[in-house]
């Protein structure tokens, strides 16, 4: 009896497959619909337009003199850069130690003055003048800063940049720490000296106009 049950199962559910076929051939309308996805069918080199390559000039090569002024000490830094490449030429600091502050400004001027008459730069960068508490340390940095740029030929173009600006092209931080400003500056450079702070600050000004330069090539 249960086979009989069973096979009485089995036939209803025979009966009650559904027909695929029997189902389109009444509903013969629904052929104008495709049924295969449209992207199936899809390719890209029929009808797709011509890539247009827009050729971009690298930068020109340059030699930069980076400064970081200062009443007492003024750092410098000259690379060069070719192609996305950055050499050193030159680092150090112009110290002005002691005596009256006309005597300190003098020789920021005559020293700056030597720099570039020996390395001969294209492109002199700077670090922009930052507000200060101290109104006399602010008018002491102000001062050192112009006797350095008097020293600047006017054929050369100066470039200003905000500290924060400098450190973020560099370290990628905006609020970064001198000691990590040095650190990636001796990476960048492959490095492998001990740097001053002041040679590191000047040498990170003009990585960072490098940076710049590239990315106004580029836009």
């Amino acid at each position: 009896m249960c086979t009989d049950w069973a096979r009485v199962k089995v036939l209803e559910a025979r009966d009650c497959r559904y027909d695929t076929r029997r189902f389109f051939k009444e509903r013969r309308h629904l052929a104008r619909y495709p049924m295969r996805s449209s992207w199936r069918a899809f390719r890209p080199g029929d009808n797709a337009a011509p890539a247009v390559v827009v050729a971009r000039s690298m930068s020109p090569p340059a030699r930069i003199l980076g400064l970081d002024p200062g009443s007492l000490r003024t750092g410098f830094g000259v690379i060069d850069c070719d192609r996305g490449t950055l050499r050193i030429v030159a680092q150090g600091c112009i110290a002005t130690s002691g005596g009256p502050l006309a005597d300190r400004l003098r020789t920021i001027h005559a020293r700056v003055t030597e720099l570039i008459a020996l390395h001969a730069p294209q492109e002199i960068a700077v670090e922009r003048v930052f507000l200060s508490k101290n109104a006399d340390s602010a008018l002491k940095l102000g001062q050192a800063r112009g006797a350095a740029l008097a020293a600047v030929p006017a054929a050369l173009g100066v470039h200003e940049y905000a500290a924060r600006a400098i450190k973020l092209a560099v370290v990628g931080v905006g609020g970064a720490e001198k000691t990590q400003v040095a650190h990636m500056v001796k990476q960048l450079l492959r490095l492998d000296l001990r740097l001053g702070a002041d040679a590191a600050d000047a040498l990170a000004v003009a990585i960072c106009h490098a940076n710049s330069r590239r990315l106004e090539m580029i836009a």
